[in-house]
């Protein structure tokens, strides 16, 4: 993408008008890279340059998408699976060269992120930036709050030492209860593995968020564009600085 006026750059992206982005330019609240831009000749690589307004940053590579999926059961997480598996690619036709940000096992349901930026995606699931992602897992047996503790204090899986960032219990019965974990690990089935290490198996999980990202209302096998104020938010959850 060619270098274009900030103020442009800036419209292009949805932030305001030219005239409202000369303002917001002029009251020195935008920031190229890191570095305040006061001047209305600046100009700006879209597809490179970091752009900030009111602290906040915004996509201005208008050529980047990113859509939130509710990933049905039984569904791959791979664009293209070589056992002719049900995959992603029989839901997004329609959109050219998106992968999907991470994994979720076929038998999880739930929120799976999908882009064609692959520094933000490969930045939402390294662990060094320790994205959370909050899961609902139905489990056999009656979770009890020492249940809770072990799986936040942190248990040892045969890979390693591993604990929930959070833990709670939603619903509690004889047969049945239902938990919600929060964790930035992406190990392979880790909530399953941690649940079943504490004597409670997981009979159904649902992924509800990931980082700032909720799955709301969103129905199994649909997807929708995020909004820019949660493309702001995608950004940010990657700004270990900020």
């Amino acid at each position: 993408m060619t270098e274009m006026r900030l103020q442009k750059a800036m419209a292009h992206a949805g932030v305001a008008s030219r005239r409202a982005s000369e303002e917001l330019i002029v009251k020195g609240l935008v920031k190229v890279n890191g570095k305040v831009v006061t001047e209305l000749g600046s100009r700006i690589d879209p597809s490179r340059d970091k752009l900030e307004v009111r602290g906040r940053p915004i996509q201005a590579d208008t050529d980047k998408l990113y859509l939130a999926f509710n990933k049905p059961l039984g569904v791959i997480s791979t664009m293209n699976d070589d056992e002719g598996r049900q995959d992603l690619s029989n839901f997004f036709n329609e959109y050219e060269r998106v992968f999907n940000v991470g994994r979720l096992d076929a038998d999880t349901s739930g929120l799976l992120l999908m882009t064609n930026d692959g520094e933000i995606a490969n930045q939402l699931t390294h662990p060094s930036f320790e994205v959370p992602k909050v899961y609902v897992a139905r489990v056999t047996g009656t979770v009890v709050p020492s249940t809770i503790s072990k799986l936040s204090a942190g248990i040892e899986l045969e890979d390693g030492f591993i604990k929930a960032d959070k833990a709670k219990i939603l619903d509690s019965g004889n047969q049945m209860s239902l938990v919600e974990i929060t964790l930035h690990s992406g190990k392979n089935r880790i909530v399953r593995r941690m649940l079943e290490s504490v004597g409670h198996p997981v009979k159904d999980l649902i992924r509800q968020q990931f980082g700032p990202i909720k799955l709301g209302t969103l129905r199994p096998g649909d997807a929708r564009e995020l909004g820019k104020l949660e493309v702001s938010a995608l950004i940010s959850a990657t700004n270990k600085e900020g």
